[in-house]
């Protein structure tokens, strides 16, 4: 039976490390957002800015739905790691879920903020590939922290919180 899962959070979360272990549990396909953005557009990046950014977010998100929904249809499973900062960026993926008959599963990973500035120092001392695609500066941190919406009971119904 076909299954989407869409992971969120907020910087330094877990969201990653939560990702590769369900997807190891379920035997999903996971696409996550961070090496897609590093490969194509890191070395066009001037500026942190964040139209130029969520723009190309954008055009990740249709490639990436585009081998998800093949996927699907062929009852696979698939989690998306894409960050979801936005309940409008979630919306997306479940409204395009439930036209397949799907009812996407919101998986929301949460960590206090001061445990997420450990991990992500760590994350970038270490660089472990299976987990870094590229260094979080603390000025990356805070431009992205007040951005992230915390999904509602709404969008939790056919998920779940993970603290971790």
């Amino acid at each position: 039976m076909a299954r989407l899962i869409l992971v969120c959070g907020p910087t330094g979360a877990g969201k990653t490390t939560y990702s590769l272990s369900l997807c190891e549990e379920i035997g999903a396909v996971r696409f996550s957002i961070d090496p897609w953005m590093q490969t194509l557009f890191a070395k066009d990046m001037q500026a942190l800015d964040y139209a130029w950014m969520i723009e190309r977010v954008e055009r990740c998100y249709q490639q990436i739905w585009e081998v998800s929904e093949q996927i699907l249809v062929l009852d696979g499973k698939v989690l998306l790691d894409l960050g979801f900062t936005t309940k409008a960026q979630r919306e997306v993926f479940t409204s395009k879920a439930k036209a397949l008959g799907i009812n996407a599963e919101v998986h929301f990973v949460n960590a206090p903020p001061e445990l997420r500035r450990q991990r992500i120092a760590k994350r970038n001392q270490e660089k472990d590939p299976k987990v870094y695609a590229f260094e979080v500066t603390d000025v990356m941190f805070e431009f992205m922290e007040p951005k992230f919406e915390v999904p509602d009971d709404i969008e939790l119904q056919h998920g779940r919180t993970i603290n971790s």
